[in-house]
């Protein structure tokens, strides 16, 4: 027997037992399904959706800074830029 005609009779079984082990777990399968009888459907139970109610914001009105405030603002900006980078 040559080779290729062995690899040829190999891939035939392998396709034939594949086709006869399919063949037994479906039959499997449905003898399963025969014996637990009719399949009962659950019904499926709605939810009713609750609708949320908006609530009302009340807007913030912004508050103008005092001079003073501003002032001391301004301070901060100005003394954070002119911080030392390198000490060498």
């Amino acid at each position: 027997m040559s080779h290729s005609s062995m690899l040829k009779a190999r891939r035939q079984h392998q396709k034939t037992r594949k086709l006869l082990d399919v063949a037994a777990k479906l039959a499997k399968r449905l003898a399963k399904q025969a014996l637990a009888g009719p399949a009962v459907k659950k019904e499926k139970v709605k939810k009713e959706r609750v609708k949320k109610e908006k609530v009302k914001t009340e807007k913030v009105k912004k508050v103008k800074l005092t001079s003073e405030e501003l002032g001391r603002q301004d301070a901060k900006k100005s003394s954070a830029g002119t911080g030392k980078k390198g000490a060498s």
